[in-house]
């Protein structure tokens, strides 16, 4: 079944339709939502069509989950209502718990531990009534240490769970799973900052973000702020926002961190209308989003002199608040503390002051709690359909 999954298309939604154009006689299983034991989404060859005919026609619903690149218009639209419908569950939660994932198991994967990234997904399934099995750092803490292929990995944990979440090192690491599993892989976040393979996760909670707290995603103007070269958060978030209409992104960022051109010839190729500044200030004044995000060391290599250059000199504080439009929001992948400052020097550097935390356009942590809603989503999407 692998070999079969491994020829459904990629981008948008998963649908009975779509599948059988790919291969006649194979059709996609989706249980109902009637159905008081958990079922995995199976396919199944030779299946007749009078049987195929004669089954309700369901919502469509995800595959795998991968990369950015899957997700066309309308599959971002189908994932951001039933976002919504998870704020609604989560709130609640807390008097009478889902049941809506009951029954079902999530493994959480984690080759590079993230326990931000990991929790989500974690209080996502259990807010769905569903259970948890995990490890942190699966490179060290699990059969890989003694040289287990990922394939052979996926293999046996797919017998304990229904769904796997992956966060691996090695590029191309999600599609081998995806590939080689029967039940849905999901990416937890991709390593790779080439156009190739963009990070889907924050990608998808920012331009739910944007869409919650502006009301629309059509004619934004965005201003990506700090290391757009390697910053996975804003080249997805480029992408992604490129699916709307009469979009227009300023890039601000110190000359050897600007945005690379793979980004821009796509936006070029959409005819997104994109501009490059060293003024914070000024595009500040003209935007709907600022998004700001660190310098990263690691980056630079030896050249520490670039790094110093260019560190510190785009901070969100209250000189840009004065000129941000009062509808405007300012977004952050968190953490904003400096690299190089320790929890405990009082004159640690933050890429956003905390003097702007007051301000109602502040949205970096409900950005960080719409995370949670965009997981459940998928993990609803993934494993019940819409």
């Amino acid at each position: 079944m692998a070999a079969a999954r491994a020829t459904l298309p990629r981008p948008g939604l998963l649908t009975p339709s779509n599948v059988a154009k790919l291969q006649p006689g194979l059709r996609v299983l989706v249980p109902s939502s009637s159905s008081s034991s958990p079922r995995r989404a199976v396919a199944t060859a030779g299946a007749a069509p009078a049987t195929a005919a004669a089954a309700p026609s369901p919502r469509p619903r995800l595959g795998d989950v991968i990369e950015s690149q899957q997700f066309d218009r309308d599959a971002l639209n189908e994932i951001f209502e039933v976002a919504r419908e998870m704020e609604a569950v989560e709130r609640g939660s807390h008097g009478a718990p889902s049941r809506i994932l009951e029954g079902y198991l999530m493994a959480t994967l984690f080759y590079e531990p993230s326990t931000r990234t990991r929790l989500s997904f974690e209080g996502a399934m259990r807010r769905l009534g569903g259970e948890v099995l995990t490890t942190e750092n699966a490179r060290e803490f699990s059969s890989a240490a003694k040289g287990e292929t990922l394939e052979d990995t996926i293999r046996t944990v797919e017998g304990y769970s229904d769904i796997i979440v992956l966060r691996h090192f090695e590029s191309g690491a999600a599609r081998r799973a995806a590939d080689t599993a029967n039940i849905p892989v999901i990416n937890a976040e991709v390593i790779r900052v080439t156009l190739g393979t963009l990070a889907f996760g924050w990608a998808l909670l920012d331009v739910y973000t944007i869409k919650r707290e502006i009301g629309s995603l059509d004619g934004i103007k965005l201003g990506l702020v700090g290391d757009l070269a390697n910053g996975r958060t804003v080249r997805s978030l480029a992408y992604l926002i490129a699916q709307y209409q009469n979009i227009k992104i300023y890039f601000v960022s110190p000359d050897v961190v600007k945005m690379k051109d793979d980004i821009k010839d796509y936006l070029n190729s959409q005819g997104v209308e994109w501009e490059e500044s060293s003024d914070l200030l000024e595009v500040a004044s003209k935007c709907d989003v600022i998004y700001q995000t660190r310098i990263q060391k690691e980056r630079f290599g030896e050249r520490i002199d670039l790094y110093e250059a260019a560190r510190g000199k785009y901070i969100v504080d209250k000189k840009v608040l004065d000129v941000l439009p009062k509808h405007a929001i300012i977004m952050h992948p968190l953490p904003r503390l400096d690299e190089d400052s320790h929890e405990f020097n009082v004159h640690a550097l933050l890429w956003i002051t905390k003097d702007v935390d007051s301000d109602p356009r502040a949205a970096y942590f409900r950005q960080a709690k719409n995370g949670l809603y965009i997981r459940m989503a998928l993990l609803k999407l993934l494993l019940v359909g819409h």
